[in-house]
């Protein structure tokens, strides 16, 4: 299926205006989700408004939307009010400094979008994106959407230049507020945990290595429930309170000695089996050597 813009805007720097398109760049993939049905004919509940005031079921057809001024007083907006705000928003994203790619927190970071050169667009944005990616660096702008003014960041990915939503920071919790203790940590202990998060390193994240087991569990004992048989629940390990770890450096060994295990394993699993047709070659060229040495 062909991508479908979600805009039409202008990303605008200085005096250069480069018409792009903008693309959604995450898709939401629905989990298992259970509905709500009668218990006595087993026929799906259908959601209704109430009216507070009246305590009357109120349709569709009959509801505005309002904004609350004051304690219950509001003021209402016709469909046509509604358009007309949405639509008064400048359809630009204007860039207002540059700075080094990893200068923003990834915790401020929301939803992603791609952005694609919109036609006549191709040269200005390449030349955008080339001279970031020289650079080292990424655009901060402001966009204003859907009756909000984000603050985004444009960098340079794969394939073409992508735009993400950032968190104001009002939005994002404080983690002081967590007072978390900071503890004296031993050389030899930190020397352990060094080398165990070395025996687990990977080059990078490979999102395609990796599938919802949680939902796969689900749908496989809903699937037992439909061919009528009970569905079982495995055990589970008793919860505990996080007591502290009497023995940090035992944890530690025997979490490096598990991921050494691991690790041999796995590299045995992908050597390829000797072929016996090597090991007789090997044996022809051999036997005339150890003849001429006698």
């Amino acid at each position: 299926m062909a991508a479908r813009s979600i805009a039409s805007l202008s990303v605008s720097f200085g005096l250069v205006s480069i018409p792009v398109k903008v693309y959604s760049a995450t898709e939401s993939k629905s989990s298992v989700t259970f509905n709500l049905l009668h218990k006595g004919c087993g026929s799906r509940l259908r959601q209704q408004y109430i009216c507070q005031r009246e305590d009357v079921v109120v349709d569709r057809t009959d509801m505005v939307k309002g904004y609350e001024f004051e304690k219950d007083r509001y003021v209402t907006f016709t469909p046509d009010e509604l358009k007309a705000l949405e639509d008064a928003a400048q359809h630009t994203i204007d860039i207002i400094a540059f700075m080094p790619v990893k200068a923003v927190d990834p915790i401020y970071y929301d939803k992603a979008y791609f952005l694609g050169p919109d036609k006549r667009g191709a040269k200005p944005y390449t030349l955008l994106s080339e001279a970031m990616r020289q650079t080292g660096t990424c655009a901060l702008a402001k966009w204003v959407w859907k009756g909000k003014q984000y603050m985004v960041q444009i960098r340079v990915g794969d394939e073409g230049l992508i735009l993400q939503q950032l968190l104001y920071a009002d939005e994002v919790r404080s983690m002081a507020d967590l007072h978390v203790e900071r503890m004296e940590v031993q050389p030899a202990e930190l020397a352990l945990a060094e080398q165990l998060i070395g025996q687990n390193t990977v080059e990078g994240y490979d999102p395609s290595a990796y599938t919802d087991e949680e939902k796969q569990r689900l749908l496989e004992q809903i699937d037992k429930k439909i061919a009528g048989k009970k569905i079982t629940v495995a055990p589970q390990a008793p919860e505990t309170e996080g007591g502290e770890v009497i023995d940090l450096m035992d944890a530690l060994r025997n979490s490096l000695s598990s991921a050494k295990k691991k690790a041999a394993a796995t590299r045995t699993s992908r050597e390829p089996a000797p072929r016996k047709s090597a090991k007789r070659a090997e044996t022809v060229t051999t036997l005339p050597k150890r003849a001429a040495r006698k």
